[in-house]
């Protein structure tokens, strides 16, 4: 029996094809292979340069035909739900016959049934795995307070609180999620039905696996945790910040790796341009994976951060800017020569690497979650301009929670874009940010060491991992 159990350490994993889902679905992959799990890694053709094996050797990966074009553009969130709706149903199937291979390849090798953890937003593959036998968790790539808004949310419609209706109600308090306000919830958006209904499904898919797993921390939710864990009478693992667990495999860095020796020319740029500044001088810019900006918000912050004087790192990619399809034809008449000397443009930069030089003394983000906790684990402050989803929840975390950031709520102007810019790098106030931001980042670092929360958190998950797989395994000896 103790060979068999040995031989159960097999995990399956089903990342959603969207950059900031596949990148801690990687990060967890890494940290379980250090715990010495054999990983097989599902991906859609959706993203499949980013998941692609030759980054990951140990890893096995098998391709999911999604039959969805990556040539739409559209980062409005009514448009994401309608992917993720689309991604699903198309999955749905082709999952399901891998899947039977997978099993039947494992039996064949007198393996046990292995545990598939799939991203929170498959909600038609936990159905498809159950189908087959096969236990899974959920792996929420957010906080554990969007997700209770996500359980909150059917109550609140039912209450008449959302969607909202005037323009005053989005400052209304949410009583039931404190310190949520109405515009800082998911359902503030063009097709309010939609999101609901996907909402509801996402709930349900967290409800009906044997547990969640997410990338935060007791040091940054420790409340929030605590109900999430009461409301769905379910084990919870807060295992973040996953990037910064101690892993012994070449896989652990990959995913924050490039490949790409374009990319790599990048960050050899990006890295020597910061090395000439001082500590704590440089302001970082980039707004993600996904979001793309109305043109006039985008000229409001180029003149902003020009007339701030303050240096800044900015990404510019190629989608960020509505029906833009080229960065230098984004730029406004003028802005370079304005910046000259101060400021530096490029394509991609390697984040994480950016928020641990000392140069950075701030971070102007989208508050997507892998972006907020990177930064909160580096100790830097943050300028928050949220776009969909949970970041307007991340935002009033950051501003009103651990108060380490500026909220810059788009539609923007120049003016209140250089007074933000220059309240975090120049003033007293950003100081005291900053220095929560550090105090913060001690927080963190204690909770991945061995006898922290994060890294018990983990020793945890083991344990329900190779309880799961055992125990369906014995059904079919």
């Amino acid at each position: 029996m103790a060979e068999k159990t040995m031989k159960s350490r097999h995990v399956l994993l089903f990342p959603f094809p969207f950059q900031g889902h596949i990148n801690p679905m990687l990060e967890l992959a890494a940290v379980l292979q250090s715990r010495s799990f054999s990983v097989t890694i599902f991906h859609t053709d959706y993203n499949y340069e980013a998941v692609h094996s030759a980054k990951y050797p140990s890893y096995r990966f098998i391709t999911i035909p999604d039959r969805v074009s990556k040539l739409t553009t559209s980062s409005s969130q009514d448009h994401i739900l309608s992917l993720m709706r689309l991604l699903n149903d198309n999955c749905t199937t082709p999952f399901l016959e891998s899947l039977a291979q997978v099993l039947s390849e494992l039996a064949d090798r007198e393996s046990y049934v292995p545990c598939l953890i799939l991203d929170l937003h498959w909600y038609k593959i936990n159905p498809v795995a159950k189908l087959l036998g096969v236990p899974t968790l959920v792996l929420r790539t957010g906080s554990a307070a969007s997700l209770n808004g996500f359980i909150a949310l059917p109550a609140l419609y039912k209450k008449g609180i959302l969607p909202s209706k005037a323009e005053w109600e989005l400052e209304m308090a949410v009583e039931e999620l404190p310190p949520m306000r109405v515009r800082d919830m998911i359902a503030v958006g063009n097709d309010p039905e939609q999101i609901l209904n996907f909402v509801v499904l996402d709930a349900e898919n967290a409800r009906t696996s044997s547990g969640i797993i997410i990338n935060t921390s007791r040091a940054l939710e420790g409340a929030e945790l605590d109900k999430l864990q009461n409301d769905l009478a379910l084990p919870v693992f807060a295992v973040g910040p996953l990037h910064k667990h101690e892993k012994i495999t070449p896989e652990a860095e990959a995913s924050s790796t490039s490949s790409c020796s374009e990319e790599q020319e990048q960050d050899q740029i990006c890295m020597e341009w910061l090395d000439m500044h001082p500590p704590q001088s440089v302001l970082y810019v980039s707004f993600g994976s996904l979001a793309s900006m109305d043109p006039k918000d985008f000229t409001e912050m180029a003149w902003g951060l020009a007339d701030s004087g303050q240096p800044f790192l900015w990404v510019v990619r190629s989608g960020s800017v509505e029906s833009v399809p080229r960065v230098e034809l984004a730029l406004p008449d003028g802005f370079l020569k304005a910046t000259h000397g101060i400021g530096k443009i490029v394509e991609w930069a390697p984040q994480r690497d950016i928020l641990a030089h000392h140069a950075i003394g701030g971070f102007w983000t989208h508050s997507g979650w892998n972006s907020t906790v990177e930064s909160i684990a580096e100790g830097v402050p943050m300028i928050c301009t949220p776009f969909f989803s949970d970041q307007m929840g991340n935002t009033r975390y950051v501003s009103d929670v651990w108060k380490m950031g500026v909220e810059l709520r788009t539609p923007l102007d120049r003016v209140e874009v250089e007074r933000a810019v220059r309240r975090l790098m120049t003033t007293g106030d950003g100081e005291d940010m900053r220095a929560r931001a550090g105090d913060l980042q001690g927080m963190l670092s204690e909770c991945i060491k061995k006898e922290g929360c994060s890294y018990k958190a983990v020793d945890d998950l083991v344990v329900l991992l190779l309880s799961l797989s055992l125990s369906h395994s014995l059904c079919d000896i």
